[in-house]
């Protein structure tokens, strides 16, 4: 019989079940598809959102600029993101990353309250 909760894998403490992982990410980022490797590699389940595709809730986007911070959420590489330069109130920044989920750095990985934004497998470690 296996020990409950413990996690024999190297590199994680994913044998918990409080574990509910969701990546929002790009069909072609390569981060996106390194962070769905990550999680597979450790079999841990997770949950894939294409950002293009659904985007984010409201209550999710929010969650995770609570984790992170709006700053570190924009994909400055991101084609016509300049123009987020220009808006000067966050809430106006915010309706429109909403708006166009391509604006967003990618992925973002959600445990719960915690998030991510691009490859952290140090962070994701710590997750349990």
């Amino acid at each position: 019989m296996r020990p409950a909760l413990q996690s024999t894998r190297r590199g994680g403490n994913f044998g918990s079940v409080n574990v509910n992982i969701q990546i929002f990410g790009k069909s072609k980022c390569f981060d996106t598809k390194k962070a769905q490797r990550y999680f597979k590699e450790r079999r841990v389940k997770f949950q894939s959102i294409d950002m293009l595709q659904k985007g984010m809730s409201r209550g999710e986007f929010n969650s995770v600029k609570q984790a992170v911070g709006l700053e570190a959420m924009i994909d400055h590489a991101a084609r016509d993101a300049e123009i987020l330069r220009y808006l000067a109130h966050g809430a106006d920044r915010e309706d429109k990353l909403l708006e166009n989920p391509s604006f967003i750095k990618t992925p973002i990985v959600r445990n719960g309250r915690h998030a991510t934004v691009g490859y952290c497998p140090d962070v994701w470690k710590t997750w349990e």
